[in-house]
């Protein structure tokens, strides 16, 4: 069928569930206060999430990007559906993946920060609930390989204890800055990289992530299985073992990296998606692509990595949070288009719930995006999208239909931005939109709940 006109009601046919509005759901055994509709025995798709770490917007080709090659990703933009504005949950790592994995937006999620300033790093807990719980639930093989961000070493937040089946790579990200760790997790053991001991860099971390990652789509290829694949390229340090095919230029020697290491990414999730159609399960798997969070670094003149976007990670505006979007499903997501459909990272996990047939825990943020992913129409303009970041003291952003707003600190007057004439941020309407400024602050009243671990001070 053609992704054009592949209704999402179609879709829940092939798949052997009633429509959403329709379906009988029974408690699965394990479900965690979660329902789900019960299983049937026709095919569901395998799903592959990759993220990179701080990619900034317009760092691929197929966001404008001239310098750094990325003929991998941009195929894969030509044979699905490319997003222009998609959110991050965060405009760092750990809070990000949090709301990618638990549906929650940063005033709601466990999760709110890399580190809390009384308790240092947050895990997740038990009565969490993630992607990947949902989709076991579903009988999906469930394996991550990368960076993980939300627990550490025998605590309940580690992945195996959240859903996956199959777990290696980096629990925090302090550990993750190197590319040559003298160790790695696999699920909660720590197995020592002999060739990085002693000095030596030898053994290169991407490339056992994706080295993982084709070993877990050989073996599950039979599916459905769902692989989370959170690398860590293109993140400081600029380690990577050669910096082909920019030796030769005349940037500094962490410019040639960045752009060696976003090549060498689009290399391998190549290899990824080749291995899709050799193993005959390409137009069984659903791929997603995108980045945490915003540049680390702007590189204003050589990349330019947020593009026309004002700032970068760790700043609430677009460049801080948007990400570049890539969706493919042949046959279900329409080929060569662009969207500018609104969604974010607490997205994901309701969208991914319905496509398996689960219904979401009822506490998300979130909604499903599958008829905007098989390309209907879809009314995604008028909810509210939140942020909150505690690095900088305690900053917010919302964004409502096409107005973006940004709070710096407690008890500042909102900024407000129409994103329609003005997406680099550049003109404070609040003045001339009161209305719109008085409807963002009574959102902002409810829009959040307190944590222990990110306290805000009253104002």
């Amino acid at each position: 069928m053609n992704g054009d006109n592949y209704t999402r009601r179609e879709f829940l046919k092939t798949v052997g569930f009633a429509a959403a509005s329709g379906a009988t759901c029974s408690l699965l055994p394990g479900c965690a206060g979660t329902y789900a509709i019960a299983p049937a025995q026709r095919s569901r798709p395998n799903i592959i999430f990759i993220m990179a770490d701080d990619l900034g917007y317009a760092d691929l080709g197929c966001y404008g990007q001239r310098q750094i090659k990325t003929p991998n990703l941009d195929r894969m933009a030509a044979e699905g559906t490319r997003f222009t504005q998609c959110y991050a949950g965060s405009t760092v790592c750990a809070p990000s993946r949090s709301v990618l994995m638990t549906g929650r937006h940063t005033g709601h999620t466990r999760v709110r920060g890399n580190s809390s300033k009384l308790v240092g790093r947050v895990p997740l807990e038990t009565e969490d609930v993630t992607v990947a719980e949902l989709l076991k639930q579903a009988g999906y093989a469930t394996g991550i390989t990368g960076k993980w961000g939300l627990g550490e070493p025998d605590t309940t937040g580690v992945p195996n204890r959240q859903g996956f089946d199959e777990w290696f790579g980096y629990l925090n990200q302090s550990h993750a800055h190197s590319y040559y760790p003298e160790y790695l997790w696999r699920n909660q053991e720590k197995v020592i990289l002999e060739g990085n001991t002693q000095g030596r860099q030898e053994q290169y971390s991407h490339d056992l992530f994706t080295d993982f990652a084709l070993d877990f789509i050989g073996r599950h290829k039979d599916g459905p299985f769902f692989l989370y694949l959170p690398y860590t390229i293109p993140h400081a340090k600029y380690q990577i073992p050669g910096t082909e095919p920019y030796t030769d230029k005349p940037w500094q020697q962490d410019a040639k990296v960045h752009a060696a290491m976003i090549t060498r990414m689009d290399r391998d999730i190549g290899r990824i998606m080749a291995m899709l159609k050799n193993r005959g399960i390409d137009a069984k798997t659903l791929v997603f692509f995108c980045s945490d969070n915003g540049a680390a670094q702007r590189w204003d003149g050589i990349f330019d990595s947020s593009g026309p976007l004002r700032g970068h990670k760790r700043d609430m505006y677009e460049g801080g949070i948007r990400t570049p979007m890539i969706v493919r499903w042949p046959g279900r997501v329409p080929v060569a288009k662009v969207s500018s459909a609104v969604w974010y990272f607490a997205d994901v996990l309701p969208t991914v719930s319905e496509i398996a047939g689960v219904v979401p825990p009822s506490n998300i943020d979130g909604v499903s995006v599958l008829p905007t992913l098989l390309g209907e129409r879809q009314d995604l303009g008028d909810r509210f999208l939140y942020w909150e970041f505690f690095e900088r003291g305690f900053q917010q952003a919302v964004r409502w239909r096409d107005y973006k707003a940004v709070r710096l600190s407690p008890g500042e007057p909102l900024e407000l931005y129409d994103l329609t004439t003005d997406f680099g941020e550049k003109n404070n309407i609040a003045g001339q939109r009161p209305d719109v400024v008085a409807k963002i602050e009574a959102y902002l009243e409810t829009a959040r709940t307190d944590s222990p671990f990110w306290p805000v001070e009253k104002t």
